[in-house]
């Protein structure tokens, strides 16, 4: 008697992001891996262009930027749908209560995307400390081999103090980074402690940090929560890195430190994000400038596809979600 076997069913999913996404996010390789574990549609749904693809079959939807909204109606076309695995940071942009409530079970790659970040953040904390945007803008300028008018009191890492404000996922992978080196670490987070570091409240670690970090999340308590009065705790000659939102930060009292050369900053985000011609902080002295680059850029979002396709092995291999997102934490996460 002859045996037939059959190969096992492979569930339906569907790409929801900008279309020209997809080959930026999945290499050839992981694409290919990606159609043997799931039947993939060929309809690319996204919140500016079609989505008028049949959707009633989805039971895992891939997102990334440009996902539509998952309100009422779109979940009532996807009525199997059962996972979402989103290859970008925060959720907030489309996930609803509603998605929520149809118990759907959401994986994000803000895990994934913070390795970048946090890098991003060594490299500047370290450039920084010692001293590397200063001496470049004042070489350049004056051709003197030492620009300094006088020695900054700290220059160089040993024995840098640095400050994360927020033990988020980026600002304890920060940390992770800084620990082969010799700098002292100071931590502040109104609800979470770190292990191994001191602990402080904000107004200490501004007080006696040389590179104070910024990683804390966009919530009403932490507007500008960086302003004038903030500023003004930091030590004459410090620096402030901002990767995280633009918002965390009073642009006005932020420039008028600048503008006295008290302090230094590294500011990848800014609010508005995109900003507009002309405007104050591309002539601002003492500042680095970097167009929200810290996060997943060219082959680095490779890291977030391959994320992804991991996640869709382990729901068809029946295990868990290994970034499994929960709406209780939504509040005080970016």
């Amino acid at each position: 008697m002859n045996t037939v076997t059959t190969s096992p069913r492979r569930p339906q999913a569907t790409l929801a992001m900008e279309p020209h996404l997809v080959n930026r996010l999945f290499t050839p390789q992981a694409l290919h891996h990606l159609k043997s574990l799931v039947s993939l549609q060929d309809t690319v749904v996204s919140d500016s262009g079609s989505t008028d693809a049949e959707l009633g079959n989805t039971e895992i939807l891939i997102g990334g930027w440009g996902c539509p909204v998952l309100d009422t109606d779109m979940l009532a076309r996807m009525p199997l749908l059962r996972s979402v695995v989103y290859t970008a940071g925060t959720v907030k942009g489309f996930a609803t209560d509603e998605l929520f409530a149809r118990g759907v079970d959401i994986s994000s790659g803000a895990d994934t995307n913070a390795l970048p970040v946090a890098e991003y953040t060594l490299a500047t904390i370290l450039l920084a400390g010692k001293r590397v945007f200063e001496l470049d803008a004042g070489y350049r300028a004056t051709e003197n081999y030492r620009p300094f008018v006088r020695t900054p009191r700290q220059w160089g890492n040993y024995g840098l103090t640095v400050g994360i404000v927020s033990a988020s996922r980026i600002g304890r992978r920060v940390i992770e980074l800084l620990s082969p080196f010799d700098v002292n670490v100071l931590v502040y987070d109104p609800i979470h402690t770190v292990d191994g570091v001191q602990n402080v409240e904000l107004d200490y670690l501004l007080e006696h940090s040389d590179v104070v970090s910024l990683h804390a999340p966009e919530l009403p308590e932490t507007h500008h929560l960086m302003d004038a009065r903030a500023l003004s705790l930091m030590a004459d000659g410090a620096t402030l890195i901002n990767t995280a939102r633009g918002s965390l930060v009073d642009d006005a009292a932020l420039l008028t430190e600048l503008h006295s050369h008290r302090l230094r900053a590294v500011i990848d985000v800014t609010d508005p994000d995109v900003l507009p011609p002309g405007s104050p902080w591309f002539g601002a002295p003492n500042l680095t400038l970097t167009p929200h680059i810290a996060g997943s850029q060219g082959n680095e979002m490779f890291r977030l596809g391959d994320s992804a396709v991991r996640e869709v092995e382990r729901l068809v291999a029946g295990l868990p979600l290994k970034h499994l997102v929960h709406q209780a934490a939504l509040h005080i996460t970016a």
